[in-house]
C-alpha cells in the first residue's frame, strides 16, 4: 500500500524528525511504501507578513528574529538536513495550500495524520489539511496516529471546529498520542479515539543504537545529560544541585547559541549536532534532565533516571498522559520555586522492568492498530 504521511514540517527539531523516522520505518517494516507529505507554512506571502506585523504593532505578535539567509540556514541545519535526507528520504516537494495537496490526493491508497502536534491550530500550517479536507476519494484510507493536540483543552475557533468535525467522518480509525485526547475527540469533534504510544518508542532501543554506531558517534564527556528547550534560572538551578548530589558532571546536545545580531557573526556556534550525537547522549546518560517531551520519551525508552520540568505554554497534558501510562509521575516537577532539593535523595529507584513490560503491552496493541486499519 502507497502511504503518505501528513506530519508538522520537519526541520531542526530532533523529536519532529525522529517520530517521523519512526512512522515511517515501521511501516516500510510492515511492507508498505511511504512518504512524507511536506506540507509547509507559507511565510513569504505578503498578507501573512502584514497580518505578523499588525500583531506586533498590537503587542500580540512577537519580533522574529534576524532573517538568515539560505546559506546561514543551511550551515546550522547541516546534520539535521543530513539526518532528513540519508534516514528519513522519500519526501514530497514542499505543498503550500490545499490545492497542492489535493493534486496528490490520488497518489496514494491511505493517508496517517501523525505524529507530534498536528491537531494544534496553533502549530499547524492549515488546521483542516490534517483532517484530511483534500481527500474527496472514498476508497483512500484516513487513520491519524498518536496525533496530539498538545494541550487538555480546546483551542479551535468555532469554525475551525465545524469544519473538522465534517472532515474527520472521512477517517476509518482515529488515535491519539494523549489521554486527554480521547475525550477533546469525543466533545468537540463526536469521534471515537485510542490512546496509543508515540511513534518513536515503536521502535526498540537497539535499533537506534544501532543508527548511533553506524554514524561513528563518539563517548559523552558526563553522566548527567539536560535537554532543556527554555532555559531559566531555576532549572540551571536544578541541573547544578542535582549533579552535585550524584557527583556527575552535567553535558548537554544542542547547539550553543541561538541565531541573533550577534551571534550570527559565530554561526558555527548556532549548528545543530547531529541527531545520533543526540540519541547518544541518552544512550550513554546515567541521568537526565528534561523539559521535552520527546526528551522524556527516550528518556524512558533508553531505560534512565529522569526528571522532567514542563512548560506549561508548550502544553502540560503531553507530560502527564506520557508519565502516567508507565506510572512514573513522581518524576515531574511542576513548581520548582518552592522544591525542595532534599528530595533528589529520596527519590525512588525506578522499577525499569515494569516499565519494559508496559512499554512491550502498549506497543503491541499500537501496532495492532496500525495493521488492523491499514488493510483496504
Amino acid at each position: 500500500m502507497k502511504i503518505g504521511i501528513l506530519t508538522l514540517q520537519l526541520h531542526d527539531n530532533y523529536g519532529g524528525l525522529l517520530q517521523a523516522y519512526a512512522l515511517k520505518t515501521v511501516l516500510e517494516n510492515m511492507g508498505h511504501q511511504v512518504s512524507i507529505v511536506n506540507r509547509r507554512k507559507n511565510t513569504t506571502g505578503i498578507s501573512l507578513r502584514l497580518k505578523e506585523l499588525i500583531k506586533i504593532i498590537l503587542g500580540r505578535g512577537k519580533r522574529r528574529g534576524i532573517r538568515l539567509s539560505e546559506e546561514e540556514q543551511r550551515i546550522i541545519s547541516q546534520h539535521t538536513s543530513y539526518f532528513t535526507d540519508t534516514y528519513i528520504k522519500d519526501i514530497t516537494e514542499p505543498i503550500y495550500s490545499t490545492k497542492g495537496l489535493k493534486k496528490i490526493a490520488d497518489h496514494f491508497d491511505a493517508f496517517i495524520v501523525g505524529s507530534d502536534q498536528v491537531w494544534r491550530p496553533r502549530y499547524s500550517p492549515g488546521i483542516s489539511n490534517y483532517f484530511l479536507d483534500f481527500v474527496n476519494n472514498e476508497e483512500t484510507i484516513g487513520l491519524s496516529y498518536a496525533a496530539s493536540f498538545g494541550v487538555d483543552n480546546w483551542e479551535y475557533t468555532e469554525k475551525q471546529t465545524k469544519e473538522c468535525k465534517e472532515s474527520i467522518r472521512k477517517f476509518k480509525a482515529i488515535s491519539v498520542r494523549e489521554k486527554s485526547g480521547i475525550d477533546l475527540s469525543k466533545k468537540f469533534l463526536g469521534v471515537k479515539a485510542v490512546h496509543v504510544l508515540d511513534p518513536t518508542m515503536l521502535i526498540d532501543k537497539g535499533e537506534y543504537v544501532k543508527l548511533i554506531n553506524r554514524e561513528k558517534e563518539e563517548s559523552v564527556k558526563g553522566e548527567l545529560l539536560y535537554y532543556v528547550l527554555d532555559i531559566n534560572k531555576e532549572k540551571k538551578n536544578l541541573i547544578y544541585e542535582t549533579a552535585k548530589n550524584f557527583n556527575y558532571r552535567t553535558f548537554s546536545v544542542t547547539r550553543k547559541s541561538i541565531p541573533d545580531k550577534g551571534s550570527v557573526q559565530n554561526i558555527e556556534e548556532c549548528i545543530y549536532p547531529k541527531v545520533t550525537s543526540w540519541l547518544n547522549g541518552f544512550n550513554k546518560a546515567k541521568f537526565v534532565i528534561t523539559d521535552s517531551f520527546h526528551g522524556t520519551a527516550f528518556s524512558i525508552l533508553f531505560n534512565k533516571p529522569f526528571l522532567v520540568v514542563p512548560n506549561t505554554k508548550r502544553g502540560k497534558a503531553r507530560f502527564d498522559s506520557l508519565l502516567e501510562m508507565f506510572g512514573l509521575q513522581e518524576r515531574l516537577i511542576e513548581d520548582l520555586s518552592g522544591f525542595n532539593y532534599e528530595k533528589l535523595e529520596q527519590l525512588p529507584d525506578i522499577d525499569w522492568e515494569e516499565v519494559n513490560a508496559i512499554l512491550a503491552e502498549k506497543k503491541e496493541f499500537s501496532l495492532a492498530f496500525l495493521n488492523l486499519n491499514l488493510i483496504s
